[in-house]
Parts: structure tokens; sequence; C-alpha cells
């Protein structure tokens, strides 16, 4: 029996067109990551439930892909109680999963730290780049299966850090090309307005609600408070935060004064002007205080990066977390990291144009396939220019001229060789420019230098 084919909602194939653009990106952003002493890490796909529940909000939690589990337990329940449990599997079995997908990579990263301690360095700092899972309601640049690319630090609580992710994100979007506005807040300065509003047991419903305001706007949060319980004077507090404007030093005079008898609040700020004092003046950088981030784990600075010229939400965001690794029994311990969404670039820089022709990283030269002996002979003439750094291939089948000729069009591949029988006797290999139509007749010796000296200009082969 035939299956159609498909694909789970907020998932999809990737082209080798997709894969180069984005290999392009991953490539700028690695090469950063190791300018600022950056290692590469990975940690699997799955983590056990206990890992990831708790982690990220109330919200965040109902997102985990659970997963079922495949143990015995069915095969021992009668035929009756099989079917009464097979009515209720999809509610009833996730919640007895044990393992889980990942749904970041800062909480496996945190389970990491504590369990190789001993192995690593401290401060340590690592980049990872990884595909995470969420149930999430796929939409433009929002999807179930995506990649998350991340620089963490932990082992230092020093402000210097900050200062440097900064500059990070600066960099590798200048790299890009990309015209970005990197936003920042401080945890603390929220917890500040949350005590000046006597709603410091609430932290977490309030930050939720506030990081909603750039999608359902000021009326749409105040509503949510107002449903979840919060007085008048809590939703009076929004209001007046939104409504701060001003140059960042203008802004944190204002709420240093809105929070004056909050020592954490005040914390938060000194913090804030550290960073806005200290970071390169040219860096995109805007303090807005409306900035969440609604994940439970950060406690001092947060960041988020938007396109503006693009309608697409951020495009990175990270913070700093004191506590993470504290859950798996590892105290005192203080940790900052950022994170770029590569999906989301990739729209971007899609929509902006600001792609370089990937096309020039393809196949270099396709051998024309004639017969055995000579697919035999083209084949040693192609490793002999694979060991040269050209990118070359043949073609495996003795196909119609035009079949392969099409081929070769219709990869972008630019230069063709074709070596017949006589060709082969000869010694002269006729060299042919897909794009130009010109034709050469070269020895061996010359093809060899040909592709070597003179395709770089065609390719962008360094």
């Amino acid at each position: 029996m035939s299956v159609k084919p498909s694909l789970p909602k907020g998932t999809r194939d990737m082209l080798p067109e997709t894969m180069l653009r984005r290999e392009y990106i991953l490539d700028i952003l690695k090469k950063v990551f190791k300018k600022y002493g950056f290692a590469p890490i990975e940690t699997p796909a799955m983590e056990n439930v206990e890992t990831l529940t708790g982690k990220y909000g109330e919200e965040g939690d109902k997102l985990i892909y659970k997963i079922r589990s495949n143990k015995s337990l069915r095969d021992k329940l009668s035929d009756k109680k099989k079917v009464a449990l097979d009515e209720i599997y999809d509610f009833w079995l996730p919640q007895k999963s044990e393992m889980a997908l990942r749904y970041d990579l800062t909480v496996p990263f945190a389970r990491f730290v504590v369990q190789n301690q001993n192995d690593i360095h401290f401060p340590f700092k690592r980049y990872q780049i990884q595909p995470v899972w969420r149930a999430d309601r796929p939409q433009k640049g929002r999807f179930r299966e995506f990649y998350q690319c991340d620089a963490d630090a932990v082992g230092s609580d020093s402000l210097l850090l900050e200062l440097d992710f900064v500059r990070i994100y600066q960099e590798a979007f200048a790299s890009l090309k990309v015209p970005v506005q990197i936003k920042i807040n401080n945890r603390k300065v929220l917890a500040g307005i949350a005590e000046t509003l006597g709603i410091s047991d609430r932290l977490t419903d309030f930050t939720v609600a506030l990081d909603k305001l750039d999608k359902v706007g000021l009326e749409g949060v105040k509503a949510e408070l107002e449903k979840k319980g919060f007085d008048q004077k809590v939703q009076d507090g929004i209001g007046r935060i939104a409504g701060l404007k001003g140059s960042a030093k203008e802004i944190l005079k204002a709420v240093e004064e809105m929070i004056s008898g909050s020592e954490t609040g005040k914390k938060g700020v000194e913090e804030l002007r550290f960073v806005l004092e200290n970071c390169d003046p040219e860096a995109p950088l805007a303090i807005d205080l409306t900035l969440a981030r609604g994940l439970d784990y950060y406690t001092g600075a947060i960041f988020e990066v938007v396109a503006p010229d693009v309608n697409l939400g951020s495009v990175g965001g990270g913070g700093r977390y004191d506590d993470l690794t504290a859950i798996f029994g590892m105290k005192g311990l203080s940790g900052i990291g950022i994170s770029f969404g590569l999906d989301r670039i990739y729209l971007v820089m899609e929509e902006l144009g600001l792609f370089p022709d990937v096309e020039a990283e393809g196949t270099e030269v396709l051998f024309i396939n004639f017969g055995d002996q000579e697919g035999l002979f083209s084949l040693k003439l192609a490793n002999e220019l694979r060991d040269l750094q050209v990118k070359a291939e043949v073609y495996p089948d003795s196909s119609k001229l035009r079949k392969q000729m099409d081929f070769a069009n219709k990869k972008n591949i630019p230069y063709v060789v074709l070596i017949g029988s006589e060709e082969m006797k000869s010694g002269q290999f006729t060299v042919k420019h897909m794009h130009s139509g010109e034709q050469h007749s070269l020895s061996r010796i010359e093809l060899l230098q040909h592709f070597t000296e003179n395709a770089s200009s065609d390719y962008g082969r360094h």
C-alpha cells in the first residue's frame, strides 16, 4: 500500500540551495564565536523529562514534546484495559514519559556543565548549533523544529561578558549585512518594578504578560493582567513603563526614580548603565523596559535582536542566569548566553536579498561520460582536479549528450569537459564554457592549470 508523502506541520525539507545559504550564515557565526574564545559542544536531542520541565514557565512547559514510553506496561494489561488505554493514549501516556525533545539549548547546557564539571575549565565558554523542538503553532518564521545557534559563558558574573555578547551580535550581523537593533533590559529592573507595584510574589505572571506587549499591544496586556487578577495599580504601572520615551540616559533616570525604594531594581539600573556606557558607541543598542523574555531562569541582563526592515519578530535573544545550574545541584555558578535564530535570519536575508551567489559553491566542472573507458579516464582526471581543491564530478552514466548538458545547466555548472576515444588518443580535451559557449582544446597539464588558476573567478573559490 502506497503512502502519500507528507511532513508534520511546522517542519520542512531543505533543498541544496537552502542548505548552502544556511551554511553561509553558520560559517560566519562560527567564525565570530571562535574569535571570542567559544568552543563547540553537542548534547543529545532527548533529555530526561525532569531536566526540562519547570524551567520555562507554565506556558513554555506546555510546548515541550514528550516522548511516549515504549516500556512493556501496556503488554501487561488485559485486552479490556488495553482498549480503554488506547482511547486516552494521547492524554495519559505522555504524562508518564521519561524523556522529551529539548526545548532549547540553554537548560541542557546547564545540565551538561554540572555533569562534566571535572572535565571543563571555568569560566567555560561554548557555542552550540543544534535543532530544538516546540509544540508551537506554526506560522511564518515559527517552526516546530528549528535550529538554535547559542553561545554561553558560565563561571563568571563579570559584566565584561555582557559587553562581549553585545559586540558578538554587532559583529555577526554586520558580517551578514543585516541591519538590526539590539534591545536590552535587566531582569533586576523588572523585579524592582514588581516590588514597587507590590507584586514581587507574582513576578513570573507579570513578566509573561509584559513580554506580550509587542504582540497584543498595551490594552491586550492590561486585559491579560486583569484576567490574572492584577489590580488597576499594576495595569497603570505597565502603562507608565510602556510610555517612557527619550534617550537611554533619560529612560534610566526615569525608571531609577520609579523604583527608588527597591535595592534590586537599583542594582539592575546600574548594570544597564554600565553596559550602555562601555559598549561600542556604534552598537545598535537600545533600552526596552518592556522586554521581559518570559523564561524563568533569567536573573540579570536580557537581550533581544530584531531586524527593523522585516516584520518577523526577533532574530536573536538571551541574557544572564545566575541560578540555572543550582537546579542540578551546582550553586553559585553564574552564566550568560545569547542565541541566533538561524531560520529567521535566513528569512530576513532572503527578503532583503542579502545572500551571495551560493551557486558559486557548487560543482565547478562536469566531465561528460561517453562510455565505460572514457568514464574511467575522466574520473582519473577529475580526481587530479579534486586533489587540487577543484570541485569536479563525472556524470555517472553514458547517457545522451543532451541529457548530460541539461544536467550541467540545471546545476549551473560553468564548465564541461568532453573526452571521447579520439581525445583519449590525442591527449587534447575539449573544455566548454556553458555560459558563453566558448570551447578550447587543452592538454592534461593545460586543463589542470586552467581550473586551478582561472576558475576561481567563475566560482568565487578562494
